[in-house]
């Protein structure tokens, strides 16, 4: 028998909180010598960790399969060492009401794992479960000399990017930039485009966050709703001060990347 491998398999691997963690936790393995695939619909994963697409897939027995935001085929646990649900949502991925309609089964998978124990408890899902935190990106403190503010993330109604606008305004702030791709045009046209003006200006997505982050000295957040606040995370580590809301605050547990990869190990029994 082979060494167990590990299959990260995602329906979304566009930019976004999930696939920047599920890039990092493949690098994490592979540079720790546990070989790591992650395989999704999309390009943007693929320049960035041992990674391939969704048509590219095949299992062995020795394989321990991580599904995110997939709806696999029943036959998949059959079909490797270990089948995990890995889930990084609350509302868009609904567990109990998936188990509930018959769209998810719980003896697919060897157990589920969630980002935060906040998380957990907001499915409300008993059963075989490991809370293991994401692996954050590396980043050095910020190199910005001036007042710039960020606001880090999607652009759609949860997020609330126009709320985050709104507050950095009523405080004053001086140039407010925008990062993240935008995942609903008609709120960016609704909301979004009136605050627009010489002080606020739209940068897309960064692909080299150390770059986005030595923009700003304060970053302002307004989600809905966050299951781990990488956002939050990346501001400990890069200096720059978090203007968040309760309503994004997970409570999660920030770890070291040995801390998170022992986590792994112990719950695959590698």
């Amino acid at each position: 028998m082979e060494k167990p491998s590990i299959k990260i398999i995602s329906g979304w691997s566009d930019p976004g909180g999930s696939t920047v963690a599920f890039i990092n936790l493949c690098n994490l393995f592979n540079d720790n010598g546990i070989d790591c695939t992650y395989f999704g619909p999309h390009k943007w994963h693929l320049d960035k960790c041992k990674s391939s697409t969704m048509d590219k897939i095949t299992l062995a027995e020795d394989d321990n399969v991580l599904s995110h935001f997939i709806r696999p085929s029943s036959d998949l646990k059959k079909a490797c060492r270990r089948h995990v649900l890995s889930c990084h949502e609350t509302n868009m991925y609904p567990i109990a009401k998936m188990i509930k309609s018959g769209r998810l089964k719980k003896n697919e998978y060897s157990f589920f794992q969630y980002v935060s124990e906040s998380q957990r408890e907001w499915h409300r899902v008993f059963t075989p479960y490991h809370v293991i935190p994401n692996v954050i990106s590396e980043l050095n403190p910020s190199k910005c000399s001036d007042d710039a503010v960020g606001i880090i993330g999607s652009i759609d109604p949860h997020k609330r990017t126009h709320l985050s606008i709104k507050r950095a305004l009523e405080d004053d702030c001086g140039k407010i930039y925008l990062f993240g791709k935008i995942t609903d045009v008609d709120y960016f046209n609704l909301r979004i485009l009136p605050l627009m003006g010489d002080n606020v200006e739209y940068l897309g997505h960064l692909d080299n966050k150390q770059e986005m982050y030595d923009k700003v000295k304060t970053v302002y957040h307004s989600s809905k709703r966050e299951t781990f606040n990488l956002v939050k995370a990346e501001c400990q580590k890069a200096e720059v001060e978090y203007r968040g809301l309760n309503s994004a605050d997970s409570n999660a547990e920030y770890l070291s990347n040995e801390d998170i990869l022992n986590k792994w190990k112990e719950a695959l029994e590698l």
